[in-house]
């Protein structure tokens, strides 16, 4: 409709202009005979001519661009934009390929960065949790019994609604506690693990002669399925759901995030063999965002990956989320489904179509300026938060699964999430400031011009958890549109989740969002409003309404 009402525009706007350029030229003609004046008319009249032409062939090539449902990649232009012809052509290592720059955003930089070394492992407990998992039913058919010994891979529950969906240990050991919550809700199951890992092996089909559907039924079996992650609405799909496209992240921007191009180290041929599998899962492309921020090129299981296309990003945070990298690429209509992986999950599922075992292997960077030995530790997936956190600074402390944005507060004994691969710990913000309204002495991490943070760009905070403020009221403001690098307008948003406007909710892009990618705006946010959780409140609406 709105490439109809361009196309209209353009012809009424032709029609006064070429009126006036004849009317002009008749005055000007009857008046003075100037042949000057009428040559200039006449050309200007021309310009104005080929300018509608060339406007109204772009907007049908656009329009048919969009029927095709082509990609932004892929959309061709006959002239190109201002953005285009201005914008650099991103590092060398690039290889002159197309980086999408990021104009809007805002990097976070705090004390604790993890050096690129790998420390021992000290966790010896791993769970496996129902709560990772959303849409799930809160007691779902569990399978093993304390006092079980088990293989990496062997079936620890499936959900009630499904039980083709398997979710198995990430590590050998003994089940040692079923860990239950609020209304009987089983939250944790915990396995102390082997010294050394056992694993049961599978018998994987082929990635090239196999069928798609012997390969779901054996990612579905051998526990990998549950690893996806289907946008909209962030659940495990369903076995007979097929996305348009499957998008991974090869770099995270969020304050203190690990290096990928480390992490991937020694997993290379893994990380292949999970791009192929996943390329026989969709008709559509598997898609990795490449990191084109720094002077040095990423690792060549990223830059060299096959079997897949890759989009460059320049940027500052949010540009390493996936779900911007959807947006630029190829935004998420009503009706699509996406699906989206971490680096080490896809490495997961390579393992598995590779050498016939689930091999959960995770690094993760603990970090933070409350950690007196920043490291990564090479450890599996569900591993036990404390263990890993023993060199604590002194004082309070807030322990975050995550990153500090939209990472979730661990209690006292907690344990990885499935997609994690960072812990993160600050300094708990337990405490007022004198006249913090009127004028705040402490340096913070901030967008506000308030303080002088805008001279220096690289200076580096401990941060705390203190929101220096209550919540007030919910104006606009215009604050999120500032550093959310999509064509999104996340207040009006939120609003309509808050007032249950399913119509308005579906046309302001709420199905191209998740958590992450509005917890910038909310830490930005004068009016200290629980945005990441007034999205999830919208998506679950949504769902349960589809």
């Amino acid at each position: 409709m709105q490439s109809f009402r361009r196309i209209a525009s353009s012809f009424f706007t032709l029609f006064l202009l070429t009126f006036s350029t004849s009317q002009l030229s008749a005055q000007a003609a009857e008046t003075s005979g100037n042949v000057y004046v009428i040559a200039m008319l006449v050309i200007v009249g021309a310009l104005i001519l080929v300018s509608a032409i060339l406007m109204l062939s772009e907007n049908f090539i656009q329009l048919e661009a969009t029927k095709a449902d082509m990609d932004a990649d892929q959309k061709k232009s006959l002239v190109p934009s201002i953005n285009q012809l201005w914008q650099s052509s991103g590092p060398a290592y690039t290889g002159g390929d197309h980086v999408v720059q990021l104009k809007k955003g805002h990097d976070i930089f705090l004390n604790g960065e993890a050096p690129l070394s790998v420390s021992a492992n000290t966790s010896k407990r791993y769970a496996v949790k129902p709560t990772d998992y959303r849409g799930m039913a809160p007691i779902p058919k569990v399978v093993v019994a304390v006092g079980d010994e088990i293989k990496a891979g062997d079936v620890i529950f499936h959900d009630k609604k499904d039980d083709k969906v398997k979710f198995v240990a990430p590590i050998s050991g003994e089940v040692v506690e079923v860990r239950r919550g609020d209304k009987r809700a089983i939250t944790d199951i915990i396995i102390l693990g082997d010294s050394e890992v056992k694993y049961k092996q599978f018998d994987p089909p082929s990635i090239k002669e196999g069928s798609r559907e012997a390969i779901v039924d054996f990612l579905c079996e051998a526990g990998a399925w549950s690893m996806i992650n289907e946008r909209p609405f962030d659940v495990v799909p369903s076995p007979d759901s097929e996305p348009k496209n499957i998008f991974i992240s090869t770099f995270d921007s969020a304050p203190l995030a690990p290096d990928m191009s480390f992490i991937i180290q020694g997993k290379e041929e893994a990380f292949q063999k999970g791009i192929d599998t996943l390329a026989r899962l969709t008709s559509g492309d598997v898609h990795l965002g490449l990191d084109a921020r720094g002077g040095e090129a990423p690792s060549a299981a990223f830059t060299g990956a096959s079997n897949c296309k890759k989009h460059w990003f320049s940027g500052k945070h949010p540009s390493g989320n996936v779900g911007v990298q959807i947006h630029h690429v190829a935004p998420i209509n009503v009706g699509d489904k996406v699906w989206t992986l971490t680096v080490q999950q896809v490495a997961t599922i390579g393992d598995l179509m590779f050498k016939g075992i689930y091999n959960a292997e995770r690094t993760v960077a603990v970090a933070g300026a409350q950690i007196s030995n920043p490291t990564y530790v090479k450890t599996h997936a569900g591993a036990s938060i404390n263990e890993l956190t023993e060199s604590m600074n002194e004082g309070k402390s807030r322990v975050i699964d995550g990153d500090v944005l939209s990472g979730s507060t661990v209690g006292e004994d907690s344990f990885l999430g499935i997609k994690s691969d960072q812990i993160t710990a600050i300094k708990e913000g337990d405490y007022y400031e004198m006249f913090g309204w009127l004028l705040p002495l402490s340096p913070r991490p901030t967008i506000s011009k308030t303080f002088p943070n805008f001279l220096f760009p690289n200076l580096k905070f401990d941060g705390d958890t203190n929101t220096h403020g209550e919540k007030r009221a919910f104006v606009v403001s215009g604050q999120y549109e500032k550093v959310l690098p999509m064509k999104i307008y996340p207040q009006h948003l939120m609003k309509a989740i808050m007032t249950g406007d399913f119509e308005q909710m579906e046309g302001l892009g709420i199905y191209e969002l998740s958590e992450e990618d509005i917890a910038l705006c909310e830490f930005t946010c004068t009016s200290k409003m629980p945005l990441q959780s007034i999205l999830r409140d919208g998506l679950d609406m949504m769902r349960e309404d589809a």
